[in-house]
């Protein structure tokens, strides 16, 4: 399928495609290995489930706000798009840098997930994680190329698979029966400063699990009718995700005590075993794995969206703007593979993770500071949604990303400096990309 330059994206995408992407991009690698972490920092009941309400309390305040946003100025490309347009070319590029890689280092974790999971399945694929990993970045690659329409199609189907299975899991924890277990001794919980350090590192990681709740933010300039329909998909897709993570940890209660879950790096799979024993492992890896098949698609289509606006703004190779006949940035799509690649065949897993975790924040509070910028510098640009409980609320979301932001500064100084490092090193990209527009422009 040819690519044509300048060409612009399809505007065919709805509320339907918008609710399967933020499932799809959010439920996928937190809720399989957070949970242990939560558990052990936090061991009673209440104070646990009460996190996984108050991150997606926090998910779904949060895209009440940036819908406004979204709303506003229809294009794809997400943060980026918002960031260029309030604080400036460079803020943006830097916004739109880092989304790109973190996006990708997403991708290449929920890839490298896969691969651990289908070694469980297959004996002979135990040692080869990393060529699995791979073969699912470029099969989503080879299905995204045919046209954002199949995409599409496959993002509802595998997040209603996602869903369905999910709650399948749930139903079935609490309505087989399975071995009486005695109770287990309680941990003995934090008081004063270390509780509260538990609580706000735990919510921190819960916080984590959420992201993927702007994913409708990435595709304005692909939706039919985007007033209306991105605050209605954002609204509606955080809300599925937020149920379906306290059905599954109430599931887990259910199965597991607490101390029993602390540390586990898969609880849903020590879930499954404790009812059905090997075979249950067995069938949950299989879910997990179509689960996060769903959300590498998602974000395989977000990721493309960044380079392809910055591309259509010259603030990245103008080639990075090709659309081919079915509505898909294909150079930018390539590279986002490419980069992916990279990240899980040279990176680690917790690397990867940790880069993007101090990303995720970055751009999160740049997007709310953009909210700010605009409402006092554009009064007057139609709004066709407005953000619930400006400016308070904003203001408050803008603190929390900050002040999560130094956490993950002193908690992980390390992956923290190199994520500085890959923001630095995008000065010197950005001044080449601009000396190199200039001279297009002058016909050098």
């Amino acid at each position: 399928m040819a690519s044509r330059a300048g060409s612009s994206l399809l505007k065919v995408l709805g509320v339907a495609f918008g609710v399967a992407v933020i499932v799809g991009n959010t439920i996928g690698t937190g809720i399989l290995r957070t949970p242990g972490d939560i558990a052990a920092a936090l061991p009673r009941p209440a104070l646990y489930l009460g996190m996984w309400i108050a991150g997606g309390v926090w998910a779904l305040l949060a895209a009440l706000t940036m819908a406004e946003l979204g709303a506003m100025i229809p294009r794809s490309g997400g943060q980026y798009v918002f960031a260029r347009r309030a604080l400036g070319e460079y803020p943006g590029f830097v916004v739109g840098w880092s989304d790109w890689i973190s996006s990708c280092a997403s991708l290449a974790a929920g890839a490298l997930a896969i691969g651990e999971f289908s070694g469980g399945l297959a004996p002979a694929l135990a040692s080869r994680g990393a060529a699995v990993a791979a073969a699912v970045v470029l099969g989503f690659t080879a299905l995204q190329w045919i046209g954002v329409r199949t995409a599409d199609r496959t993002q509802q189907v595998v997040s209603l698979l996602k869903t369905l299975a999910l709650g399948g899991l749930v139903v079935v924890c609490f309505a087989l029966p399975h071995a009486t277990r005695a109770p287990a001794a309680a941990a003995l919980l934090p008081v004063g400063l270390p509780l509260l350090t538990a609580l706000v590192v735990s919510l921190q990681g819960v916080i984590f699990t959420y992201d993927g709740w702007n994913g409708m933010l990435y595709f304005g300039g692909e939706v039919r009718e985007p007033g209306r329909d991105i605050p209605r998909a954002m609204a509606g897709g955080v809300v599925v995700v937020m149920a379906v993570y306290v059905a599954l940890n109430l599931a887990f209660l259910h199965v597991l005590p607490l101390t029993r879950m602390a540390h586990e790096p898969l609880v849903a799979g020590a879930a499954a075993a404790a009812i059905f024993g090997p075979r249950g492992d067995h069938v949950l890896r299989a879910i997990m794995i179509v689960s996060l098949l769903g959300a590498a698609n998602a974000i395989l289509m977000i990721a493309s969206r960044v380079p392809y606006a910055m591309g259509a703004d010259r603030l990245a190779p103008a080639v990075m703007a090709r659309v081919n006949a079915g509505g898909t940035p294909t150079v930018a799509l390539l590279a986002s593979a490419a980069v992916a690649l990279a990240l899980l065949l040279t990176g680690t897993f917790a690397t990867v993770l940790a880069l993007a975790a101090f990303f995720f924040v970055l751009n999160y509070a740049a997007s709310f500071a953009s909210l700010f910028v605009l409402r006092r510098r554009e009064p007057g640009v139609a709004r066709p949604y407005r953000a619930v409980g400006y400016p308070w609320l904003a203001g408050l979301l803008l603190l929390n990303s900050v002040a999560f932001l130094v956490a993950n500064v002193v908690g992980d100084t390390r992956n923290s400096l190199r994520s500085l490092a890959l923001l630095g090193f995008s000065y010197p990209v950005f001044l080449a990309i601009r000396w190199r527009r200039r001279l297009v422009a002058e016909g050098r």
